[in-house]
C-alpha cells in the first residue's frame, strides 16, 4: 500500500520465507522440526512438499476488506481462490450447518417452525437497513439502541441470539450485546453479501495456503519499485532524538524516515494483551456431520462451552493444495483464559477425532504501547483468534492513518493505481 502511495520501500525480514508469524510452513517435514517433533512425517503423509500448512488459521469474506484490498491492488492475479463448502455452528454438543439461504434457514434444525419466522423477518430487516435511511430504521436509533434491544424487538430466543451474534456477525464475546446495534447490524450484512457472492458459503481461501497472501503483496510492492530482503537479521533500530533514522543489518546500515514492524522487533514498545491457543490437527477423513465436506469452519460459541470466547474450527484439505491427497488439516483456536489452554479447546478437538498427528502452540498476544506519533515506528497488532481477516484490516487502517494522517481510501488507491498503469500502456 505504501509503495503504490509513492514511498520507497526497503522490506526486510528475518526469516527466509515470506508471511512472518501467518506464514505457510512447507515441506511437511519443517511443520515437525519447527514443533520439535522427534522423527520424521510417516509415509501415511505422502510427500513433504504437497503440504502447506498455515500457522494462523484464517478465511477470508468474500465481501470483506481484504478480498477489496487485493481487488483494488491487482494482487488478485497472482493468487486462485475456493469457497469453503460450509460454516458449521456448535450447539449441545453438535454441530449444525449455519443457515445459508432461505429454504435452508426454514429447512434447519437449529429453530422451531415460530422462530424460524422471527428470525426471517429480523434477516430481511437488516437486509433493508440503511444506516443513511431512517425510514428503515424501524424506531431503532442506531447509535443508541443496544443489539440486546434488537433482539427483544423481534423477540428472538438465546439459540438464535448464540448463532446470530457468533456464527453471523462473527463476535468473539458477548459484550456486543450492550453497545449499540449499528455495528452488529452491519457485520450480519457483510456476511449476506458475502454469502451471496458464492452461495455456500461467505469465506474464500487460496490455493497453496495463506503463505501465498504476503508474497502477491511483495510482488505487487515490486512492480511500484518496493525491494525485498529476506534471510536478513535485525540487529538493531537506530534512533536519534527519540525518532527512528534506521536499522542496522550485518554491519550494513539502512537509513528510513518510518519504520512498520510487528511486535517481535520491538518488545520494549508493546504489551501482551491475552494468549491464543491454536492446534492444528492432520486427518485423513473429513470432519463428522459436515456433509464429508473439503473445507468448513466450525464456531462453538462461548456459552455453549461456559466460557468468554468462543472456539473456532477452520478445516481445509488436498482440495486447496495444502495437504496430501486424502488428507485434511484442522486448526482449532480460540483465546486462552485459564491455565490450562489444552482443556479449553477440547470441545473442538473432540469434534476431529480420530486425530493423526497434532501440532500445539501457545502465542502471547501483543499490541503497540508506542503508536508512533513521535518516534515513526508503527507497530502491528497480534493476529488474533478469529478465523477472518476483518480485524488485521483494521489494523492496517489504523496504521494507514497514523503513518499518513489521513483515513485509508481505497478509491485513492484505486485513481493511483490507473495512472501507474495507464501511462505504461501510453508509452
Amino acid at each position: 500500500i505504501m509503495s503504490v502511495n509513492g514511498k520507497k520501500v526497503l522490506h526486510m525480514d528475518r526469516n527466509s520465507y515470506y508471511g512472518g508469524e501467518s506464514a505457510s510452513i512447507t515441506p511437511l517435514e519443517d511443520l515437525y522440526k519447527r514443533f520439535n517433533l522427534p522423527g520424521t512425517p510417516p509415509e501415511s503423509m505422502g510427500r513433504g512438499r504437497d503440504w502447506n500448512v498455515d500457522l494462523i488459521p484464517k478465511f477470508l469474506m468474500a465481501n470483506g476488506q481484504l478480498v477489496k484490498m487485493l481487488l483494488y491492488t491487482e494482487v488478485t492475479r497472482y493468487l486462485d481462490f475456493k469457497v469453503i463448502e460450509g460454516s458449521f455452528v456448535y450447539k449441545g454438543g453438535k454441530i449444525y450447518k449455519v443457515p445459508s439461504t432461505e429454504a435452508e434457514a426454514l429447512a434447519s434444525s437449529l429453530m422451531g417452525l415460530f422462530e424460524k419466522r422471527r428470525f426471517r423477518k429480523f434477516l430481511v430487516y437488516v437486509a433493508n437497513f440503511d444506516e443513511n435511511d431512517p425510514r428503515t430504521f424501524e424506531g431503532v436509533d442506531p447509535k443508541k439502541t443496544t443489539m440486546r434491544d434488537v433482539y427483544k424487538k423481534f423477540d428472538l430466543g438465546q439459540d438464535v441470539i448464540d448463532f446470530t451474534g457468533h456464527a453471523l456477525a462473527l463476535y468473539r464475546t458477548d459484550d456486543y450485546l450492550d453497545q449499540p446495534c449499528q455495528e452488529t447490524i452491519n457485520r450480519i450484512k457483510l456476511y449476506s453479501e458475502s454469502l451471496a457472492r458464492y452461495g455456500k458459503s461467505p469465506y474464500l481461501y487460496p490455493l497453496y495456503g495463506l503463505g501465498e497472501l504476503p508474497q502477491g503483496f511483495a510482488r505487487l510492492s515490486a512492480i511500484y519499485g518496493g525491494t525485498y530482503m529476506l534471510n536478513k537479521p535485525i540487529e538493531e533500530i537506530v534512533i536519534e532524538n527519540g525518532k527512528v533514522v534506521g536499522v542496522k543489518s550485518e554491519g550494513e546500515g539502512a537509513r528510513c524516515q518510518q519504520l512498520i514492524c510487528d511486535p517481535s522487533y520491538v518488545s520494549d514498545r508493546v504489551t501482551k494483551v491475552g494468549q491464543v491457543i491454536r492446534v492444528i490437527c492432520i486427518l485423513s477423513h473429513p470432519i463428522k456431520n459436515t456433509n464429508d465436506a473439503n473445507s468448513c469452519q466450525i464456531i462453538i460459541p462461548q456459552n455453549q462451552v461456559n466460557r468468554k470466547s468462543d472456539i473456532y474450527v477452520c478445516m481445509i484439505s488436498s482440495a486447496h493444495n495444502v495437504a496430501a491427497q486424502g488428507k485434511y488439516i484442522a486448526i482449532a483456536s480460540t483465546t486462552v483464559e485459564t491455565a490450562d489452554p489444552e482443556k479449553e479447546i477440547k470441545p473442538a478437538l473432540d469434534l476431529l477425532e480420530p486425530i493423526e498427528q497434532k501440532f500445539v502452540s501457545i502465542s502471547d498476544l501483543f499490541a503497540p504501547t508506542d503508536l508512533g506519533t513521535e518516534s515513526q515506528i508503527f507497530i502491528s497488532r497480534t493476529y488474533d483468534a478469529t478465523t477472518h481477516f476483518e480485524t488485521t484490516c483494521d489494523d492496517i487502517k489504523d496504521i494507514y492513518k497514523r503513518m499518513m494522517g489521513s483515513e485509508f481510501d481505497f478509491e485513492e488507491m484505486k485513481r493511483k493505481k490507473n495512472d501507474i498503469y495507464g501511462e505504461e500502456e501510453q508509452q
